[in-house]
């Protein structure tokens, strides 16, 4: 089997999915942590948590966006270099 044709869109939607499922794991990761980091040093614990909702919120938008977009990217690079080349061949049972 040869890949010599990647979707741009389906690559790009996959992608940025994918992307947006890690920017909502990392902004869970913030929540947790800048709360605890925050009331560690003395601060209020309130700050680190509405940063950290601030990070749920955000990094899966943010996440999924440039995913998106790396995702067309490399779909699209990869199907100009696959005509030159001819693909990835790949060996399947």
């Amino acid at each position: 089997m040869v890949i010599k044709r990647i979707n741009v869109l389906k690559l790009a939607i996959f992608q940025g999915a994918l992307m947006a499922a890690f920017g909502l794991l990392a902004g869970l990761f913030f929540l947790v942590f800048g709360s605890m980091f925050a009331k560690m040093g003395g601060g209020a614990g309130a700050a680190g948590m509405i940063g950290g909702i601030g990070a749920v919120i955000f990094l899966p938008i943010l996440y999924g966006i440039f995913g998106f977009i790396g995702g067309a990217i490399g779909a699209f690079v990869y199907n100009l270099v696959a005509g030159v080349v001819g693909g990835i061949e790949l060996e399947v049972e």
